[in-house]
């Protein structure tokens, strides 16, 4: 969990430091040279909750808003178990952490290789439901290998 987390704070602040930019500057996670990966990353959305797809300049991630308000890497160390909340939204389960918010941390739950990312939550622009709809097809190509034994349906 510790490398997720840490994967996480890597790409809160290339969020932070990307607003300005037309190409948003990330580093590619652990596994994201996994053929899976570049499945997920051609078959991600043009738009998530409003919000248009932005350039980046590593492998197997995804950006989208103007200042940034999603960033989604592939290939991040899945998790073990947690006392996280988890939601499961059009048949994926997602972790999510809340514990610095508004800036919120989401990863796949059960899926090899493991996606993660970061929002931006503001209940006014944002719905984090929306977003990981949005990003459920291409997440659900990943091979599903666990479940997690409490979440909460955003169906």
């Amino acid at each position: 969990m510790r490398r997720v987390l840490g994967a996480a704070a890597v790409i809160a602040v290339a969020a932070g430091l990307s607003s300005c930019a037309t190409t948003v500057s990330l580093q590619p996670a652990a596994d994201a040279n996994n053929p899976l990966c570049a499945e997920v990353t051609v078959s991600l959305p043009g738009e998530v909750d409003g919000f248009p797809r932005r350039w980046t300049d590593a492998q197997a991630t995804g950006a989208w808003g103007d200042p940034t308000t999603v960033i989604l890497a592939c290939g991040v160390e899945p998790p073990g178990p947690t006392t996280l909340e988890c939601a499961t939204v059009d048949g994926v389960d997602w972790i999510v952490d809340d514990t610095e918010s508004p800036n919120y941390r989401f990863t796949t739950y059960g899926r090899t290789p493991a996606v993660g990312g970061f929002l931006r939550y503001d209940p006014e622009t944002t719905s984090s439901a929306d977003i990981l709809r949005a990003l459920a097809p291409a997440v659900s190509q990943l091979p599903k290998d666990g479940a997690c034994t409490a979440r909460t349906d955003q169906e």
